[in-house]
């Protein structure tokens, strides 16, 4: 079959057609770059936080109503500590003053020179015990705190900071490419000459940041050793399928922990990540019914326009069919015209995904769309613009000659 008569005949036809590459142009652009976001969206919420076992971690957040003195809050800081350790099934127990994926916390500019114009923005972990074990995290380099690096300080009259810290993979590679070692290098807290200088003793492979953010800012986190404030949280760990009950028995121990009343909050990790994902995995099922729905229509357009032809020329199809044109014939004539229709409209939407890509990019600071998209999506429509045509091009294969033939 050649393709100059069908184009001819859609030149003289030329606003429907139009009109379908015209919407199937909108909707690739469209599909392409929203599949595009479902996917960096799931993957994002999917990402190791770099704790070993989420399922098996909780946290308690215990603050007194009425404000203690320093020694106070340290021993009660320590009953809470010791009696969290002895609930039976808690493996571990660390205080810490923020948690990854909670966004609620601390966030400091770091920096590896004071001469920096302005430091790195990572989630700041202040610890008195090990959250390296208790979370699980993997240190890759240098060594874990031990109690002689402790700052036992009171925070609320004393502002400096410990004298060593660990950092996060990410962070090391941020403030010192290419370096093969970093423990021993300088860090600062900020930039300039009153900037608090520590040195680097261990780094973790991952432990993100109280934002959880996507790409690398979401993986600058530093840790540093020194006792918390009055208000503390607790981290703990327990063996597995033991969580719920330890939970339980936490609440009621804490309740009763002090001469003065408290506050008790508990939550687990994993409502954590259910909480900062939950956006995240909204709007990829929002853009999941939007494709759908996108590709419903367009798949309509196309049924409609060819449905429409088929009725207008019902004569020129007796006529063909009389003359000898055999039912596969006419249904190649259709499925060609339409694919031609849907080529054009596909040629101008890999423009459109581009140009949108681009705006995206700018805007919400996404890469730009891999190759691999667009020829996904390219197929998707033309294997939609080949299956919405191929019912009305088999009825219109199927009209009798001699009733298209004749006069009404």
């Amino acid at each position: 079959m050649e393709i100059r008569p069908i184009l001819s005949a859609l030149m003289r036809n030329k606003t429907a057609p139009l009109l379908v590459a015209i919407q199937v142009a909108i909707s690739l652009a469209i599909l392409t770059n929203a599949l595009y976001i479902v996917n960096i969206r799931q993957a994002a919420s999917a990402r190791p936080s770099g704790i070993a076992d989420e399922s098996s971690l909780f946290r308690v957040a215990v603050f007194p109503i009425v404000p203690l003195k320093f020694n106070e809050q340290v021993a009660q800081q320590q009953r809470a500590h010791d009696i969290l350790k002895g609930i039976p099934g808690v493996v571990s127990v660390a205080a810490a003053n923020q948690t990854p994926m909670s966004r609620s916390g601390s966030t400091t500019g770091v920096a590896s020179d004071r001469k920096q114009a302005r430091g790195i923005p990572a989630s700041n972990y202040t610890t008195s015990d090990s959250l390296i074990n208790t979370l699980g995290l993997k240190l890759v380099e240098g060594r874990d705190f031990n109690r002689g690096d402790v700052l036992d300080t009171d925070p609320s009259t004393d502002n400096s900071n410990p004298k060593v810290a660990i950092i996060t993979k990410e962070l090391a590679n941020t403030l010192y490419p290419g370096a093969a070692n970093v423990v021993g290098k300088p860090m600062y807290f900020g930039t300039g000459d009153d900037a608090d200088e520590l040195r680097v003793i261990g780094v973790v492979e991952r432990l993100q940041t109280i934002g959880a953010q996507t790409g690398s800012r979401g993986e600058l986190s530093v840790m540093i050793p020194r006792l918390g404030s009055d208000y503390v949280q607790y981290v703990v760990r327990t063996e597995p399928g033991q969580r719920d009950r330890a939970i339980k028995q936490a609440e009621e121990a804490m309740r009763k922990i002090g001469p003065a009343a408290v506050i008790v909050r508990i939550k687990t990790i994993e409502s954590d990540r259910t909480s900062r994902y939950r956006s995240d995995k909204a709007l990829a099922g929002l853009l999941l019914i939007v494709s759908a729905l996108l590709l419903l229509v367009t798949a309509s357009g196309i049924v409609g326009m060819t449905a429409l032809w088929v009725a207008q020329r019902r004569k020129q199809i007796g006529v063909r069919r009389a003359l000898g044109a055999r039912k596969i014939d006419i249904l190649r004539y259709f499925i060609t015209e339409n694919v031609l229709i849907t080529t054009g409209g596909i040629a101008s939407g890999l423009l459109l995904s581009v140009g949108l890509n681009q705006l995206l990019v700018s805007q919400l600071e996404l890469n730009k769309l891999p190759a691999n998209y667009m020829i996904a999506g390219a197929g998707i429509f033309w294997l939609l613009g080949i299956l919405a045509v191929y019912g009305p091009a088999l009825r219109a294969a199927s009209i009798s000659p001699a009733t298209a033939t004749r006069s009404a």
